[in-house]
């Protein structure tokens, strides 16, 4: 079966099978001679009889072999709906040996989990083993302690006496947890991964190209503590493995361990990724505007007077009051909004993009109630500190600004010049007249004339004032060659200013200028004022400005520098500060806007608990959903299973949207009784009760196969989405 990503496709397999499994083979040959049917070999027949044994991994499995482990080892987390796994590099490994005497060749290897004060050997769930020999693994020293009846073919007496781990298991505890011999196929499967790259999840497992084994384990940790994971043999225990146990007179069975690893389950000191989506929604339920980037002030206990009024007002614009000091060295207050806006901002007027020097041009002055509006002003100056702090920037724009003047000066002086010849030109216009190359072959055919010409002479035209030779810069041609010079001059110019546009360089204090704004556990989304980034890029673009000349150019200098870039101004985004972002740096976001999804500018950091993202759009649904992490098998929120597609085609894997089962959980319908008192939580795959047969009824046609199981089992991710509601305020909102 097959599942498929925009970077990766991932088949599952139910097996991999070799031609033959380990072991030692005789091979027989013998000849015979006949002529006319008849035998004439004579007394003696050639016969020939060899053996050869195939060698597979059996006791001891070399570390390079594991691919990943999840849980990872050490890792703590909330894992109580999590069945661990196994995935090795050998693809063929769980199949090259056979349970002694099964002709159906289930893997000879399980993954058995064990918690704090099961094991003797290992009381804190360490994943602690205990080395023996192979002897002391087949035929163990403690009367009632049973090991795997082995074969002696192939275990000779090097074999015998080398080291093994190995780990003694209570005979009820074994048969509590390991798992049937019918139950064994479905807990292992091959995956064949082909991807585009190499590629990590924030995960102790990588998605890398090729066929990969996986063996998953039984049981969940339901309870909190430590946890062992063992990866184990079990060739040798046929008919050992069923509910009657391993036979009487056994206090324990000792199994051989390939690979052991430990975690923590611990529900309640880890992140709940559930609940803390759900907060980040919750206020947002009934009525959106607590979602948005503004300050909430309480109701007002009476009647607001307009003073109030107007203060209220501002701050649903998205404003915050500043200490604001005056040219005049007075101490007032000033309004400021950011570029993140909870309205759709209307554009102020257009000062003109003939160059600044100073701030002053962006202040609004409110006469009503005699306060500034700085937003733009500290936009711009915010803009032209950032261009001057770099003096890389600085140094290429006053350089090609200067190139600038000088092309122009030069320019000028060419239009201005009284005695300048037209000659020139006029010859050049000749030459592009219809019928000229006839007109000079005629000319050059008739016969020489003698005596020497008159030379034409120049054209003297009056001397242009100031005003007027920089008026010859507005002609269309000249124009063109000032713009050409500007790109040319400037030439890593657009690409910081297009940094820039994304908001990349300015501090977060500029764009949530108050605490109140994004407080612990919130999601706020906003618009994004265009305004705001204009004044921002054109403080940084008005630095060299020095003459009047460089003014008068300021526009053609704009214009060759935007006739390069490429910006990708947002309209849009999303402020997330919770500690979902720094336990879950990594998480998986779709915005649509209109039923089409739209691009995600920019997504990044701006603290540990701190997410900025910005969008081309403003977006009408996000969906926000825990990273899939590789590939996990589980339960689903709830103890239930998402069940998945198996119909062949693109659908395949995708979730059906509805859980089984429909009512109550997993947990309650199809684990393992009761085992001596003790209740680990163990899968029951098979037979009256199990999850297979159970699965199977709700896909009726479907093979009962590994892969099938494998795709249900793997972990659906927690979805937030957020839906913008259709409200006569719509265009002010996000």
């Amino acid at each position: 079966m097959t599942t498929t990503d925009p970077e990766l496709e991932i088949r599952f397999r139910d097996n991999l099978m070799p031609k033959a499994v380990a072991g030692v083979y005789t091979f027989r040959a013998e000849q015979e001679l006949t002529h006319n049917d008849s035998d004439v070999t004579g007394g003696e027949v050639l016969r020939v009889e060899e053996q050869y044994e195939i060698r597979a991994v059996r006791f001891v499995l070399d570390e390079s072999s594991v691919h990943a482990l999840y849980p990872g080892a050490g890792a703590s987390g909330p894992y109580s709906r999590v069945l661990p796994h196994i995935t090795l590099d050998r693809a063929i490994l769980p199949w090259e040996r056979r349970l002694l005497g099964r002709s159906d060749r289930p893997q000879w290897l399980a993954l058995l989990v064990f918690g704090e004060g099961e094991l003797p050997d290992d009381p804190q769930a360490l994943g602690l083993t205990v080395t023996r020999t192979v002897a002391k693994l087949r035929a163990p020293d403690e009367a009632r302690v049973k090991g795997p009846e082995l074969s002696d073919l192939g275990i000779g007496p090097t074999i015998q006496q080398s080291p093994c781990q190995t780990l003694d298991v209570p005979a009820a505890l074994f048969t509590a947890i390991v798992p049937r011999e019918d139950e064994l196929p479905y807990l292992a499967h091959v995956r064949d991964v082909r991807t585009v790259a190499q590629r990590r999840d924030e995960d102790p497992e990588v998605l890398t190209e090729g066929m990969y084994s996986v063996l998953t384990a039984n049981r969940f940790p339901r309870s909190p503590g430590s946890y062992a994971v063992h990866l184990v043999s079990l060739e040798g225990f046929k008919d050992r493995l069923g509910p009657d146990g391993p036979g009487p007179n056994t206090d324990a069975v000792r199994l051989c361990v390939l690979k052991s690893w430990s975690f923590t389950n611990d529900p309640v000191g880890t992140l709940n990724i559930p609940a803390l989506f759900a907060g980040l929604a919750g206020p947002g339920y009934t009525d959106p505007e607590p979602l948005t980037l503004r300050l909430n002030p309480a109701a007002p206990s009476g009647t607001p007077g307009e003073s109030e009024r107007y203060a209220r007002e501002r701050l649903r614009l998205g404003y915050v009051p500043v200490p604001y000091r005056m040219p005049s060295g007075g101490l007032t207050y000033a309004w400021y909004r950011g570029p993140f806006t909870p309205i759709n901002a209307p554009k102020p007027p257009v000062v003109g993009d003939t160059g600044h020097t100073t701030a002053d041009h962006a202040l609004i002055y409110e006469t009503q109630h005699g306060l500034f509006d700085i937003g733009y002003a500290a936009a711009y100056t915010l803009g032209r500190t950032l261009a001057l702090a770099d003096p890389v920037f600085t140094e290429e724009v006053t350089r090609a600004r200067r190139e600038l003047a000088n092309k122009a000066v030069e320019m000028m002086a060419f239009g201005a010049e009284p005695m300048v010849s037209d000659s020139g030109a006029s010859a050049l216009a000749r030459l592009a007249e219809p019928g000229f190359g006839a007109g000079l072959l005629q000319t050059l055919a008739a016969p020489a004339v003698t005596g020497r010409s008159t030379p034409r002479p120049a054209t003297r035209r009056p001397r242009l004032g100031r005003a007027q030779a920089r008026a010859t810069l507005n002609e269309p041609h000249r124009q063109q060659i000032l713009r050409a010079t500007a790109t040319r001059g400037a030439p890593t110019v657009p690409v910081w200013l297009d940094e820039l546009e994304s908001l990349r360089r300015v501090p977060f204090s500029y764009l949530v200028p108050h605490p109140g704004l994004l407080p612990p556990e919130s999601l706020r989304l906003f618009h994004v004022d265009e305004a705001w980034i204009e004044a921002l890029i054109a403080g940084a673009i008005d630095v060299g400005i020095h003459t009047s000349l460089d003014k008068r150019l300021h526009s053609e200098f704009r214009a060759g520098i935007a006739g390069v870039r490429n910006p990708a101004r947002p309209k849009a985004g999303l402020l997330i500060r919770s500690a979902l972002i720094e336990q879950l740096p990594e998480f998986d976001m779709v915005i649509n806007a209109g039923g089409l999804e739209i691009n995600e500018l920019r997504r990044e950091h701006v603290a540990p608990d701190t997410l900025l993202c910005l969008f081309d759009l403003m977006p009408d649904e996000i969906v926000m959903r825990e990273p899939g992490q590789g590939i996990h098998f589980g339960l689903d929120h709830g103890d239930v299973i998402t069940l998945r597609d198996l119909a062949p085609g693109k659908g395949l894997g995708h979730s059906l949207e509805r859980n089984f089962p429909a009512t109550g959980s997993v947990i309650d319908s199809h684990v393992r009784q009761p085992v001596s008192g003790r209740r680990p939580v163990v899968l029951k795959l098979t037979g009256s009760g199990g999850l297979i047969p159970a699965l199977a009824a709700e896909f009726p046609g479907t093979d009962r196969s590994p892969g099938a199981f494998a795709i249900q089992l793997v972990n659906t991710p927690v979805e937030q989405r957020f839906i913008a509601r259709n409200n006569a305020d719509s265009e002010d909102r996000p």
